[in-house]
């Protein structure tokens, strides 16, 4: 279960979240909601009540070169914001 959750996304927009008990990861591309929400229940001792997912797309880079243009894609990752019991939180520094 340990390789389904990457990494957890520290942006200031899910940091505004976390006020609503919600946490957002970067997860693996054959994650499903139920898998998702064990593993944050496993990982961090928590009660997860619901679990939502968003695929993003890789952005398409371009760069000029002296042979022309050099076309490349970054890869398409998974986003899962898990919503939290009420009064349950969970602290990334102390988990690391």
């Amino acid at each position: 279960m340990a390789a389904i959750l990457i990494q957890p996304l520290l942006t200031e927009k899910m940091t505004e979240l976390t006020s609503k008990r919600q946490y957002a990861f970067k997860v693996d591309l054959n994650a499903n909601k139920i898998t998702i929400g064990k593993a944050v229940e496993k990982k961090f001792n928590v009660n997860v009540t619901s679990v939502r997912t968003a695929n993003v797309k890789g952005k398409i880079k371009s760069q000029m070169s002296k042979r022309g243009r050099i076309a490349g894609k970054r890869s398409d990752w998974k986003k899962a914001i898990v919503t939290l019991k009420e009064g349950q939180t969970i602290d990334f520094l102390a988990n690391v």
